[in-house]
């Protein structure tokens, strides 16, 4: 059935002037998100409004089901607003996505108005991270969210070279100059830290880390892992275990 927009418009908005519900002015949503972009941990707390409140439409005539739309939305906004402040695409992204996955598992307001607070804050304070670091120029933003999404696989320079379209040497120069250590040194701590994270939280061994980090051996693998976190893949994950 085709919807007729002009129906719909003139119907919504007549119940909502009976029902005295109006949608949080653009300037005050606009401010909200940018001070979670900024990193402004406070003030994004003082602008957050209590979830389910005045300003929110009816998406869903379920109030569960309306309550998890929103905070879908609102969890897709700031993502979109801490690409823009900095954050790594694949890390707002996959913070994204792991929020989704626990809103849609949510049974109760409570747990749905608990989990609001705790993404606003949590997103707030990554962008405060992420802000008192240097703040690159585009190419090098590039070059990092490539590398962030290819630690899978071989990364060299000339790919980076084309992906920012420049050449490499100029590249390795101005990636050194602001990022403060070669290209080469700065994709190897990000594979070690992504080995990291695969021996905290998961069962993979040193030479499936090794495989899938596209280390040449794995060998070469607790090697570096070594030179860099002070001990091997083993013992670091027996200290995680422990930590526990």
């Amino acid at each position: 059935m085709k919807l007729d927009m002009q129906k719909a418009l003139a119907r919504i908005e007549f119940e909502n002037r009976e029902d005295n519900r109006f949608h949080t002015p653009y300037d005050k949503e606009v401010e909200f998100y940018q001070s979670i972009k900024m990193g402004n941990v406070e003030e994004t707390l003082a602008l957050m409004k209590p979830f389910g409140g005045d300003g929110m439409g009816v998406l869903s005539e379920d109030k569960m089901r309306n309550l998890k739309y929103h905070l879908i939305i609102t969890i897709a906004f700031i993502t979109r607003y801490c690409i823009e402040g900095g954050m790594e695409m694949e890390e707002a992204y996959n913070r994204s996505d792991i929020y989704i996955q626990r809103i849609d598992k949510m049974q109760t307001e409570e747990e749905i108005t608990s989990i609001h607070r705790e993404l606003i804050e949590a997103y707030a304070k990554r962008m405060r991270s992420i802000r008192k670091k240097t703040m690159y120029s585009k190419a090098i933003i590039v070059c990092l969210e490539y590398i962030y999404s290819h630690l899978h696989t071989k990364i060299v320079l000339a790919d980076l070279a084309e992906e920012t379209k420049l050449s490499p040497t100029y590249l390795s120069k101005l990636f050194h100059r602001e990022v403060g250590i070669s290209i080469s040194r700065y994709i190897m701590q990000k594979r070690i830290e992504a080995a990291e994270k695969m021996l905290r939280y998961t069962e993979f061994s040193s030479a499936e880390i090794a495989s899938s980090l596209c280390f040449c051996s794995e060998s070469h693998f607790i090697s570096m892992f070594k030179r860099y976190v002070k001990v091997t893949p083993r013992e670091y994950r027996e200290q995680q275990f422990h930590t526990r």
